[in-house]
């Protein structure tokens, strides 16, 4: 009997080991981020502005996220069991140039989101990235804040050039309040999204005398969807938008602010991304052709019921471009390059057709890999306007890059770093 003991115990432990593995609970939760410094320089060529010539300047700064956006994050999943998970993403910017919160606070406006997934794909909600903008992304070699930045990604429904009837959009790169469906992986390369953000606001109906700021629009409101093919050296995906900036009465500043454009307005960005990436081994090519209209409406001021209306023939502003890169590998590092083009069509006024904005932009640039998570790398940009066009080379949603962009002014840039990732 004494010598059964430590056979009939070991049994027991080799039994109870596996139920209690089935009984603990399958998930995680996991630290992320991306610590990202460079030295950047921004130069910006004599132009004409409305009081006439206007000085170049330049600007050195110590910025971050010029290859990868710095951030912080949390993400967690739980496998629920019959193939359901649920998971949870919260991700913050980093201003690790200073180290400050009060610039760019722990505030996870990167991405907070819900999320269950299963056999059917994945139900996320929060606020998310819209589709649109990963569109632009995928086929960027350059990210969104690099000097190296398309053009497409630069005016990707931003107001960038310096045109008060083309007013931003705040769902340009992620929308809040988001409901968001994503196809099942493993489709044979087919996948997909779509994407709703609820505008949240009291509707009302408008009143004759004008609808105040804010009022019975939907402003905030985004529609999103994409949906492409990435099997082998092939990717290839298309996307559309429509986001409403919401009623902007009073924004038009003179001369710009014409009689029919004084009521109560909404302005409504709507989006068209094709994009396609193949990867021939020895070099990768990557392109991107995009439009972005904004739309001006107002409301029937003298029949309500009608709804919104079009302001007028020329109530439609537009920018057009399209970009072609290269990425080639080196050894442990890559070769990158990018050319693209972005045209403005502004609406016309008073039956006077303005000049069209236009902007071409150059940029190379090398990233070298210490390891997995570690790069050095060096871009450098030079961007040329004409017509009125003022686009400068530093990148979008950079809070260390004030300096703008000149009327018909050549601009150029370049960013020296260090990105490691954990």
């Amino acid at each position: 009997m004494q010598r059964s003991a430590p056979v009939f115990l070991l049994a027991v432990l080799a039994l109870a080991g596996p139920a209690s593995a089935q009984q603990a609970p399958s998930s995680s939760v996991t630290l992320f981020g991306v610590v990202d410094a460079s030295v950047s320089r921004y130069g910006v060529g004599r132009g004409s502005g409305p009081n006439g010539i206007v000085a170049g300047r330049h600007q050195t700064v110590l910025a971050n996220g010029a290859l990868n956006a710095s951030r912080l994050g949390f993400r967690g999943t739980e496998d629920l069991g019959g193939g359901l998970s649920a998971g949870f993403w919260l991700e913050s910017p980093l201003g690790n140039d200073s180290g400050s919160t009060q610039t760019r606070p722990l505030d996870f406006s990167r991405r907070s989101t819900v999320s269950l997934s299963g056999p059917f794909g994945e139900i996320r909600l929060g606020r998310d990235m819209v589709p649109t903008d990963w569109n632009d992304l995928q086929y960027s070699v350059f990210g969104p804040q690099s000097v190296g930045a398309t053009l497409v990604l630069q005016a990707a429904g931003r107001n960038l050039t310096g045109r008060p009837f083309l007013p931003g959009d705040g769902n340009a790169v992620r929308a809040s309040n988001s409901l968001g469906y994503f196809l099942p992986k493993h489709l044979r390369g087919f996948h997909g999204q779509v994407m709703y953000a609820f505008h949240e606001n009291v509707r009302s109906a408008p009143a004759l005398a004008g609808l105040p700021a804010g009022t019975g629009s939907t402003r905030g409101r985004y529609v999103g969807a994409r949906f492409g093919y990435a099997r082998g050296p092939v990717d290839v995906a298309l996307a559309v938008a429509d986001s409403t900036l919401g009623n902007l009465a009073g924004t038009l500043a003179p001369p710009y602010g014409f009689a029919q454009w004084a009521a109560a307005y909404d302005a409504r960005v709507r989006t068209a991304s094709l994009g396609g990436s193949y990867d021939f081994g020895a070099v990768k090519l990557v392109g991107q052709v995009s439009r972005v209209r904004t739309r001006f409406e107002q409301p029937d001021l003298l029949n309500p019921a009608n709804g919104r209306l079009r302001v007028g023939a020329s109530d439609t502003a537009e920018n057009r471009g399209w970009s072609l890169g290269a990425v080639v590998p080196v050894g442990t590092g890559q070769i990158m390059a990018s050319y693209s083009r972005l045209a403005v069509r502004l609406p016309a006024m008073a039956g006077v057709l303005p000049q069209q904005p236009a902007s071409a932009k150059l940029a190379v640039g090398y990233v070298h890999h210490l390891s997995k998570r570690t790069a050095l790398y060096a871009t450098a940009a030079r961007v040329r306007n004409r017509n009125g066009a003022a686009l400068a080379a530093g990148g979008v949603g950079n809070a260390q890059t004030p300096i703008a962009g000149v009327s018909n002014a050549s601009a150029s840039g370049y960013d020296l770093g260090i990105r490691h990732a954990f």
